[in-house]
Formats: C-alpha cells, sequence, structure tokens
C-alpha cells in the first residue's frame, strides 16, 4: 500500500514519540531475555510441542524481523545476514519442521539479536517521523514492538508446554473477595463505532473505524469460570451431542478430551499443571486453555452463545452517555496495575471479578487481560480494509477457518492490547491462554 507523504512531526512531537518507542523496544527486549535466560541452552534448541517453535528460532526471528522493517525499510540499511531471511520467515517453514532447520545457535542468536537493536538504536536517536506511512507517528517502530511481545506470548506458551521443572515465577495477583455484582449486563442497541482509524499503532485489522449497527444483549459481567465450567463437566458436557457442533463433537471424540488443557482428576479433585507445578484448580479465576468448541458447547449448555465480535467490542468500548468508543474500557488513558491482568506482571489470571478500575461504564469486568475471550465470530476483514504493510499479517488468515478472540490475556503487553486488538486462531486451539464469557440476546 503506497501512503501519501506526511506533515512534519514537530520536535516536541518526535521527542515523545522516540521515548514511547524505545520504551515499548526496551520493555519487549527484557522479556524475551527473561523468557530466554530461565532455561539452559538444550531447552532452548528443543521443539517442546509440535505445535510451537524451538525458542531459540523465536529469538532470531524477533531480530531478523526488526533488522528488515526497521533497518532495511525505514532506514535504508543493507541486510546483516540476509542468509538467514528464509530460515526465519514463518510462511517458508511451518512450525513443525523448524527444529530440522540450520537454525543459529542460542549464543549467536542472543548476539545477532542484541547487534540489530543496538543499530536500531541508533536509528530511532535521528529518526522524524514522517515521509511515509511507515513511518508516522512511529508506526514501524511500534509494529516492531507489538510483533516482539507477540512473540513473546508464543514463547510463555512455549513454557507452559514444557515438560520439567518450574523455570518461571511471578507473584499471584491480588485475592478478592468473591465478586457480589450481577451476573451479566445489558448492552443497549444501537450504532457504535467499531475499529479505529486513530490509533497511530493500530495494525491493518484494526482499520478503518466503521459504524456497526448491534442490537440489545446481555453479557456476562466477567469471564466464565473454573467453577462454572467444571459444572458443565459434572453435567456430562463433554459426553452430550447435543452441546456441541458437529465438527466439534467430532474433534472432542477423535482426540478424547474431557476437560480443559492441563487438566487432570485426581480423586475429587481437579489439579492443573501451570508452568512446572502442580496445584488445585482455582475455583473463581477464568477458566484458561478451552478450544473455541469448549467455549462454544459450554455456552449451549448454558442457554446462552458466545458474543459477536461486534458485541464484545461495543461492551468494552461504547460509552452509553457520550455515544463514542474509548479507546479501553475505562477510557482513552494507557493501562495502568490497577486496569488490567497484563504484561506477564502474573503467571495466572486474577479471579473473577478483580480490577473494578478497569469495568466498562456499563460494569462489565476484565474486558481487558486476563484471559482471550473466543467470540462467535469468523475472522474477516472490516469494511474498506486495506492491507498495510504486507498481506501476511492480516489478508492472508482472513476465512472460516479462524475464530476471533478478543480483550488479551496476562501473557499480553499492553503494546499490543487495546479495545481495538484482534486476535485469531483455530476453533481447535487450547495451547493459547484463552477462555470465554457468554451472553444472550434481549427478550422481544
Amino acid at each position: 500500500m503506497t501512503a501519501p507523504e506526511t506533515e512534519k512531526t514537530s520536535v516536541p512531537e518526535a521527542e515523545a514519540l522516540r521515548e514511547r518507542a524505545l520504551a515499548s523496544l526496551t520493555t519487549a527486549r527484557a522479556r524475551t531475555t527473561l523468557l530466554t535466560s530461565c532455561v539452559e541452552d538444550p531447552d532452548l534448541t528443543a521443539q517442546h510441542s509440535p505445535l510451537m517453535s524451538p525458542l531459540v528460532w523465536d529469538l532470531a526471528h524477533i531480530g531478523n524481523q526488526e533488522e528488515q522493517w526497521l533497518l532495511r525499510a525505514v532506514g535504508g540499511r543493507e541486510a546483516m545476514r540476509p542468509e538467514i531471511d528464509g530460515l526465519y520467515d514463518a510462511f517458508e517453514h511451518p512450525r513443525a519442521e523448524r527444529p530440522s532447520l540450520p537454525l543459529l545457535p542460542p549464543a549467536e542468536a542472543r548476539g545477532y539479536a542484541a547487534e540489530v537493536r543496538g543499530r536500531v538504536v541508533d536509528l530511532l536517536t535521528a529518526a522524524d517521523f514522517h515521509g511515509s506511512r511507515l513511518t508516522e507517528a512511529g508506526f514501524a517502530f511500534g509494529m516492531i514492538a507489538q510483533h516482539e511481545q507477540q512473540h513473546d506470548e508464543t514463547m510463555l506458551i512455549t513454557h507452559q508446554l514444557r515438560r520439567g521443572p518450574q523455570a518461571l515465577t511471578a507473584p499471584d495477583p491480588e485475592p478478592v473477595p468473591l465478586f457480589p455484582g450481577p451476573a451479566e449486563v445489558l448492552v443497549p442497541g444501537g450504532p457504535f463505532t467499531m475499529g479505529t482509524s486513530t490509533e497511530p499503532w493500530a495494525l491493518d485489522n484494526e482499520r478503518p473505524a466503521h459504524p456497526v449497527q448491534v442490537a440489545p444483549f446481555w453479557i456476562d459481567t466477567t469471564p466464565v469460570t473454573n467453577a462454572a465450567y467444571q459444572a458443565f463437566i459434572e453435567d456430562g458436557g463433554y459426553d452430550t451431542e447435543r452441546w456441541w457442533t458437529p465438527e466439534g463433537w467430532a474433534h472432542v471424540r477423535q482426540h478424547s478430551l474431557t476437560a480443559p488443557l492441563f487438566w487432570r482428576r485426581d480423586g475429587g479433585q481437579w489439579l492443573r499443571r501451570r508452568f512446572g507445578a502442580t496445584e488445585a484448580v482455582p475455583a473463581d479465576e477464568p477458566v484458561l486453555h478451552v478450544c473455541w468448541y469448549e467455549a462454544d458447547a459450554y455456552a449451549r449448555w448454558a442457554g446462552r452463545r458466545l458474543p459477536t465480535e461486534a458485541e464484545w467490542e461495543k461492551a468494552a468500548r461504547h460509552d452509553p452517555v457520550s455515544g463514542r468508543s474509548t479507546r479501553y474500557p475505562w477510557g482513552d488513558a494507557d493501562p495502568e496495575p490497577d486496569h488490567a491482568n497484563l504484561g506477564q506482571r502474573h503467571l495466572r489470571p486474577a479471579p473473577a471479578g478483580s480490577y473494578p478500575a478497569g469495568a466498562s461504564p456499563l460494569g462489565v469486568r476484565q474486558l481487558i487481560g486476563d484471559v482471550w475471550e473466543w467470540t462467535s465470530s469468523d475472522f474477516l476483514p472490516y469494511p474498506g480494509f486495506r492491507a498495510f504493510p504486507y498481506k501476511e499479517y492480516s489478508e492472508v488468515f482472513f476465512g472460516s477457518s479462524y475464530k476471533v478472540l478478543r480483550g488479551g490475556s496476562f501473557a499480553v503487553d499492553p503494546v499490543a492490547c487495546r479495545g481495538t486488538f484482534r486476535n485469531w486462531d483455530h476453533p481447535i486451539r487450547r495451547q493459547i491462554f484463552s477462555g470465554f464469557r457468554t451472553a444472550r440476546s434481549e427478550a422481544v
């Protein structure tokens, strides 16, 4: 996509953008370092699941994408390691075959990523953020910070799948009293503005902003909890075909699913494995590691349904008083720790009903952070969508093969999470940090 040249950024604006870009890149790299330094080299080069890359592949891929987009595309620099571009092309090599590639060993991958970053910092120092859509408002730097954080979440998933002693620790979220509020909230019908045309670092699939008409509906005040999901299990949910779509039922039978991923029953108690430790499943946490088919079946069992993507976004962004769509449920301010469970600050969801400061104007809680929330919608382009800066970011995934997830999880950094942010995955995926909440149409 070719964009017209933009107006020159003022000096104060440029300095603010430089600070934001550098802070976002630095935060991402600190997390990457943590995730790749907490285990020995054999764990970095091993493939812990055919669903995931070796951690060392992610590390070098992060550096390679940063080199291609910031040093080459923005800075016009010559390629540092052109011979490795193909090795770290996610579309050229499926995850299952990446361990067989001649990947950079851990020390070399670290050195390469560090050298790229050093040159990027020099480039950022002189950036003026005008001249093209790629550089406007520091978009390319924001895109790369988001890309690294997305791979950090992927690497955290690999750590969850990894067998062996616990390698990561973090404090637990603050305990909260059992949520006393209403179980559901009515979202009024009418139009709202979905997507964005003004968020400077928003990705192509979030654009453009467009009006959407939504009928009135009820939505769960909090995500579905482990206790509620256990009731579905105990009522024979996994053994009752009528709750499942035909594809979901076939998947359950073929793979003998009986509970969320990482759960097992020990006598009369459910246990789960979480980052190398085994613990009792906490009743008040949002359920985690369920696929779309499981979420959909639970909703049917409960006499409800999954919200559409538009319904989810209206619940998260629409302010019924002003009539406008805000950046986040709590307003336009960037996330703070009292708003949401983000950034790998904790290694688990917070109890249902946490973060009252992050509630929407209608009182819906935990729409941002804790668990990605499955919606009923296929991943499709918005009206007027234009791929930027490359079609492989979104366009090649559009269609009925992928379902949309919203809201982010405890593993998502704020730079890669906002009220318009769209995630997507196959409906069978369970290793991701996915949960859900349910909805129902208002009775006529």
